[in-house]
Order: structure tokens, then sequence, then C-alpha cells
């Protein structure tokens, strides 16, 4: 049986420090002992800590929308669901309502979470929370994009023909993708 995180013991760290910086990353040093003696230095790139979301917005049982935006890591256009950071002061579920009414111009009237996870939790600190929306209405707030964003409706019956194309290969998407089904699969009356 395996071991629950909260049973076993964390590295005792002896020194954290911030070792590089630009206006959007921070990387920092963290020399750990561990519960056996050995010590090891780890770096991690250091969130906000206040997190991020994605938002799986259904505007009827049937599909889904979806974003084409530029991406800088792979210098492309790439589809996913629309995701941003959440605000100081803001709860996952408001940042969602508000990313969706900056991002694809609706708002929603109910929002499910799904679950929170992590980018790369061996090297990032960083979560994001993945959020089903029902019930939406028209409502567009400004958004900080540089251009437009397309918006992408998507059928859930070609949800696998989704994951076969070239540019929906962001894992968080693809994660999205799986919970949201999941979830609307056990909960059928959702939409009722």
């Amino acid at each position: 049986m395996a071991q629950r995180d909260s049973d076993k013991e964390k590295p005792q760290i002896l020194e954290q420090k911030l070792v590089a910086q630009s206006r959007l990353f921070k990387i920092e040093q963290l020399d750990l002992q561990f519960s056996n003696g050995e010590q090891r230095t780890y770096e991690r790139m250091k969130g906000s800590g206040r997190g991020a979301v994605m938002v799986v917005a259904c505007p009827e049982p049937g599909s889904f929308y979806l974003i084409r935006e530029y991406c800088a890591g792979t210098h492309d256009y790439q589809l996913g669901f629309p995701k941003g950071l959440i605000d100081s002061g803001e709860t996952a579920i408001e940042a969602a309502n508000r990313e969706l009414q900056e991002e694809i111009g609706f708002k929603a009237g109910r929002l499910i979470p799904l679950k929170t996870v992590a980018l790369a939790p061996g090297y990032f600190n960083a979560t994001m929370h993945i959020i089903l929306a029902l019930d939406l209405t028209a409502s567009s707030l400004p958004g900080d994009e540089p251009e437009p964003l397309e918006l992408v409706s998507w059928q859930w019956q070609q949800q696998f023909e989704l994951l076969a194309q070239s540019d929906f290969t962001e894992a968080r998407s693809v994660a999205a993708l799986f919970l949201a089904r999941d979830y609307l699969d056990k909960h059928q009356d959702v939409f009722k």
C-alpha cells in the first residue's frame, strides 16, 4: 500500500535563496536534508503562490469552447482552454469567471471545481485549478491579451479528434478535457 503524503516526513530546508530572476520568473535554490541524513541542493521556479485557473466552458451539453492563442514557449498558435492567473484577493472560482469574460466573452452561472493539478512539481511550485463552466451568458471584460483570441467551438463526440490535432498539445488542456468528460459522464443531469 502506498504511503500517504501526509505520513511521509518531508526533507528539512536548511537554506532557501533566490538565485535568478527575470520579469516573469524567479529561480530559488533549496538546500535540503532528508530523513536519512542525505543532503541535496534543488532548484525550482518559484510561483506567485496564488495559482491559476483553466476553464472548460460548455455552452450546451454537446459542446465546449477552446481558444487559439500564441504561445511563446513553442513559438506557435495552440488550441487550449481559457486560462489565467488568479489575481490577488480572488478565489479560483472568481478568477475562472473573470478569465471567461476576458478571453471568450461569456460568464458562467455555475462553476464546478474538477481538480487542482501541478505543472511540474519537481521543478515548479505553481498549481492550476481546472474548473467546469456551465450556464453561459454573454458578458465581456477587457483582458490583457496582445491580440484577439480565436474562439473555437468543439463537439464532445469529437474529443478524440481533438487529441489528434497538431495544435492541441498542452498537457494541462489534455488533462482538463478528460476530467471534464469524466465529470459530465458521471453527472448526466448537470444540464437539466
